[in-house]
């Protein structure tokens, strides 16, 4: 069996890894299945804004009208709109044409159940199984049971909606930077804030299709951060490609991660008695994220990277709040995947009614340093069968026994290996972190 899914979903280089007749065939399997479970008659479709997302997303929604399923196409759209709309829809499944973060010439397919949740491991390996197998093997329907294709052009509003009811608040006299990383939510963002009463100055909110993430975005905030120092701005605020993660500013330009934000939503929950004293969170958040919380009495989970683990560890749990350093912030009252504009709402709600500034308020968690080194590798597999890679492993715990921590893991859509090395004191970090990237290299490293 082929593995086409990674951590978050299907991911390569549009019309070269990722080709409109791959991606027909995960409409036809995906859709059989689906059809198969009986759950799901229609499925909706959203994209960010890359060029290649009409082409996948003709081929995809080819695919699941040649099983049998009816499509919504809802155009431009960010992620948890797109489960948002599949958890309210009457027997609708989602689909998203997106690459996250990644550069605009790739690009990605995830889906969602009729729940609104990520697909799990086991329904994903039987899409990948059924993909494998002769077209000839598939049935076909014919007449009146060919699925058909319409518009839905009021996605956006009814998301917007929905998110005011979730996190009403009103933000009048509060001046935000929002950077928009020219994606999914470049109308849909500013809107929002808008609408809840804040002055939005906005950048990077004119996608042409190749210029999303580029230089911009939750993964380069450097724009966004002389832009609130410009401005005077009272914070800012950054989307990925997709707008399922959030990141702030505060306003010295100081950047408050995904760890902070969830202490900061965690903590406030914790003193209005609506956090059930636990969280999720994944094996990358800082030890000073555990330190706050640990400090509070509330009790933290861990889990494996990606949001869909997170919710499935949430679920597990049943916890309330959930999510990773990167910004895919979980808060289950509300949604079933992470949500940078529900993030966004929420983080400036809690502005509001304590009266604190975004930097007070991260201040709540000291974030130890981290060097994260990414290594390119031949390949990801037995890496774990290196023995000297396991010595060198071995040496870095020791070197950090008592004040800190090594995590070594692939990537989840990339050949790589990500070393990261976390404690107090830098320096050392870099070191070791170093040293040990250096041994992956000789050992795996691509040629």
């Amino acid at each position: 069996m082929t593995r086409y899914f990674g951590t978050d979903g299907i991911r390569g280089i549009a019309n070269q890894e990722l080709t409109p007749e791959l991606v027909f065939r995960l409409g036809l399997a995906a859709g059989t299945l689906l059809k198969l479970q009986g759950k799901i008659r229609y499925m909706v479709i959203g994209m960010d804004s890359r060029r290649s997302g009409p082409m996948l997303g003709a081929a995809l929604a080819a695919g699941l009208c040649s099983a049998g399923i009816n499509v919504y196409e809802a155009g431009m759209m960010p992620t948890p709109a797109i489960s948002f709309l599949a958890r309210t829809m009457e027997d609708c499944g989602g689909a998203v044409i997106s690459a996250s973060h990644n550069p605009a010439r790739d690009n990605g397919i995830k889906f969602f159940s009729h729940e609104g949740c990520k697909l799990d491991d086991a329904m994903e390996a039987a899409i990948e199984d059924l993909m494998d197998q002769p077209m000839a093997s598939y049935r076909r329907p014919v007449g009146e049971e060919v699925g058909w294709i319409k518009a839905l052009p009021e996605g956006g509003d009814r998301y917007a909606r929905y998110l005011h009811e979730k996190a009403p608040c009103d933000l009048k006299g509060m001046v935000i930077v929002l950077d928009c990383a020219n994606g999914a939510a470049s109308e849909l963002g500013p809107r929002v804030l808008r609408e809840a009463g804040a002055q939005v100055i906005s950048l990077h909110d004119m996608p042409d299709g190749c210029n999303i993430n580029d230089q911009c975005g939750s993964t380069h905030l450097e724009s966004l951060q002389q832009t609130v120092l410009h401005y005077q701005a009272d914070l800012g605020l950054a989307f990925d490609g997709d707008a399922d993660r959030l990141l702030a500013v505060d306003s010295r330009g100081q950047v408050v991660d995904g760890d902070q934000i969830l202490v900061i939503l965690g903590l406030y929950m914790h003193e209005i008695g609506k956090l059930d004293d636990q969280v999720v969170v994944t094996v990358m958040s800082n030890l000073g994220l555990r330190k706050a919380f640990q400090a509070a009495g509330v009790r933290v989970h861990e889990t494996r990277v990606g949001d869909r683990y997170v919710f499935e560890k949430m679920v597990e749990t049943k916890s309330w709040l959930g999510g990773e350093q990167s910004g895919h912030i979980i808060l289950t009252r509300h949604g079933t995947t992470g949500d940078g504009i529900l993030t966004a709402l929420h983080l400036l709600y809690v502005i509001q009614q304590t009266g604190k500034t975004l930097e007070a308020l991260a201040s709540q968690m000291v974030r130890y340093p981290q060097v994260l080194i990414n290594v390119p590798v031949r390949s990801k597999e037995g890496w774990q069968d290196n023995a000297r890679i396991r010595e060198g492993c071995e040496a870095v715990e020791a070197a950090l026994a008592g004040y800190g921590r090594l995590l070594l893991r692939p990537s989840g859509t990339e050949p790589l290996l990500r070393v990261m090395v976390e404690g107090p004191e830098l320096p050392e970090l870099e070191i070791l972190a170093c040293q040990l990237a250096e041994l992956i290299r000789q050992e795996l490293g691509q040629e």
